[in-house]
């Protein structure tokens, strides 16, 4: 699995006129299953992410969790991270779970998040979304499981 993970003072997804998902302050997390991706894996991402030191101390360092501060995840899905634009410019996403395990996956992963106390909305697989966010820091994480 890949995600592109963002520390937030706030966040939030709409479809259309419709906020369906927020959070704030915590972490807005993009998500995509990959091909071979399992449910494991889905488990093991999320508690990675939940132990993921990206919130500053009392000292100003970058020692504390998400399941440190109590704040909450938004978890919106995106295909898109599997891009492979290794050829010419129009990407290609043939590396991306198809669409039923990636939900699937998608959702196991918001719930293993879920499961390790942390308050979490999530956007609507495979709709048309519009996020918007106040990122923190900025703070932005590239996780890959693939790479771990």
């Amino acid at each position: 699995m890949r995600a592109l993970v963002q520390r937030i003072a706030q966040a939030e997804v709409a479809i259309g006129e419709d906020v369906i998902g927020k959070s704030g302050p915590g972490l807005l997390i993009l998500v995509c299953a990959m091909q071979g991706d399992d449910a494991a894996i889905a488990t093991s991402l999320a508690a990675k992410i939940a132990k993921l030191r990206v919130f500053k101390d009392e000292g100003g360092k970058m020692n504390r969790a998400l399941l440190d501060t109590g704040g909450s995840a938004l978890v919106v899905s995106q295909f898109t991270l599997a891009a492979d634009t290794r050829r010419g410019n129009r990407p290609g996403f043939s590396a991306a779970a198809t669409p039923t395990e990636g939900e699937a996956l998608y959702i196991a992963f918001a719930d293993a998040l879920q499961a390790q106390g942390i308050g979490v909305e999530t956007g609507s697989f495979g709709a048309d979304m519009q996020v918007s966010l106040v990122n923190d820091g900025p703070v932005t994480i590239w996780l890959d499981t693939d790479a771990t």
